[in-house]
């Protein structure tokens, strides 16, 4: 979160904030949530910068071209520091009025083992129909290429009763839809009514798999699960579709270790759980994955996949996918391209690799795939995906669904508006 003076002559006393928000779902959570602590010191949003006194910019640090491009603006304040934003505006207010020349700013950048905003309300767009409820913050996984556990920090999860009281909130006043929000969203553990205990047995590697019962077969972490006594994600899944039984319910964005049987039956038992899931599989390469530190290979992945089909039938899948990560031979983008023709995921995030520092891949493997190898990669797994693609909605034709309608796309197709849909 980043801020700046919208004209020379603006003035932090102004109580008008204008934010502009950049990146994933859980950034424009990150926005609600700031909005609604700078309302409490007196703040109102306005959408036109030229009446704002103050501009945040909430902008993605997970790409670093999007963490440049803010670098130079006067405040800079991680994602658990927003409750930190008054007063940083106070201290360089001040800066301000005692050197008019000054351009020194001011920055909170500290991670928290215990920050989940659980107390705080967010503002929401008015009109809105979906909501984004941010369950958990952080990421214990450490996979080679990325970099949130650094930005982000560990794994933290909200009170289950905090959730409930908001989506009943929420319910109560009208939405149709929420999404749970997490970096990691289904290795949510509430251990608020006590520590959780440690998972038995040695760390992975150690040769004891019931460290890792937890998750779906065959899958491991670098890290062993503390989720003994605490309420997991399969509980506060099926605690939030009682709310409202018509009230939709998703949830983003998960790892496929966490889609353990128990989260499975509850999508399966809950006809108000949308049955869309997110499987990120990285890659199809079973050695690319183990330099990635995903903890699976591509037989777990393949066998994951089959099993979420049989317990959910119609359920659609979606992915991410990197090109082109350090040491990726031809071979192994074969496996990525025959991964995709065989899934037929209905939605897919493909991306060339981008070397982030501070993470694993950055200190100790080389970035020696050319940026044209993985461009040229990139296009030809999504020309795999579009044709795996087409066949499933080709499929649908006839077919009939219950679609939530959200509102006027700004796209438009000839003289007639596009309705936002969401299946």
């Amino acid at each position: 979160m980043a801020a700046t003076d919208p004209v020379e002559e603006a003035s932090y006393t102004s109580k008008a904030v204008y934010i502009e928000t950049y990146g994933c779902q859980m950034n424009s959570s990150d926005t609600e949530v700031v909005l609604a602590i700078l309302r409490k010191h007196g703040y109102s949003r306005t959408t036109v910068p030229a009446e704002a006194g103050l501009i945040l910019l909430n902008t993605c640090a997970i790409r670093d071209r999007a963490e440049q491009k803010i670098c130079g603006v006067d405040l800079v304040a991680g994602p658990d520091a927003y409750r930190d934003l008054p007063r940083l505006m106070a201290v360089l207010q001040q800066r301000q009025a005692s050197d008019a020349a000054s351009r020194e700013g001011v920055m909170n950048v500290h991670l928290s083992a215990e920050e989940t905003y659980a107390d705080i309300t967010p503002v929401r767009p008015v009109g809105e129909k979906s909501a984004l409820v941010s369950v958990m913050r952080g990421c214990n996984n450490m996979c080679a290429f990325c970099i949130v556990p650094f930005t982000r920090g560990r794994e933290r999860s909200r009170p289950l009763n905090s959730i409930l009281n908001e989506v009943r909130m929420l319910s109560d006043q009208g939405f149709k839809e929420v999404t749970l929000l997490g970096q990691n969203v289904n290795s949510y553990a509430d251990a608020s009514q006590g520590e959780p205990a440690a998972a038995p047995g040695p760390a992975p590697g150690r040769s004891n798999p019931d460290a890792f019962s937890a998750y779906a077969q065959g899958f491991r972490s670098v890290y062993v699960p503390r989720r003994g006594g605490s309420v997991q994600f399969a509980e506060l899944l099926d605690g939030v579709a009682g709310v409202n039984p018509e009230m939709r319910v998703r949830f983003t964005s998960p790892h496929p270790k966490d889609f353990s049987d128990d989260v499975l039956e509850v999508i399966a038992a809950r006809p108000n759980v949308c049955k869309q899931l997110h499987m990120p599989a990285q890659s199809g390469s079973t050695s690319v994955l183990e330099r990635m530190k995903r903890g699976y290979d591509r037989p777990s992945y393949d066998a994951l996949v089959a099993h979420v089909r049989q317990k959910l039938p119609q359920v659609a899948l979606s992915t991410d996918m990197i090109m082109g990560f350090c040491g990726e031979t031809e071979a192994e983008h074969q496996c990525t391209l025959d991964l995709l023709e065989r899934t037929a995921y209905e939605q897919a995030f493909l991306f060339a690799y981008s070397q982030r520092d501070r993470t694993t891949a950055a200190r100790h493997l080389q970035d020696d795939v050319a940026p044209e190898v993985k461009d040229r990669r990139l296009a030809e797994a999504i020309q795999v995906f579009r044709r795996a693609q087409r066949r499933g909605t080709q499929a649908e034709i006839g077919a009939l669904h219950l679609v939530l309608v959200e509102g006027v796309s700004r796209r438009h197709i000839g003289n007639a508006a596009v309705l936002n849909t969401a299946v």
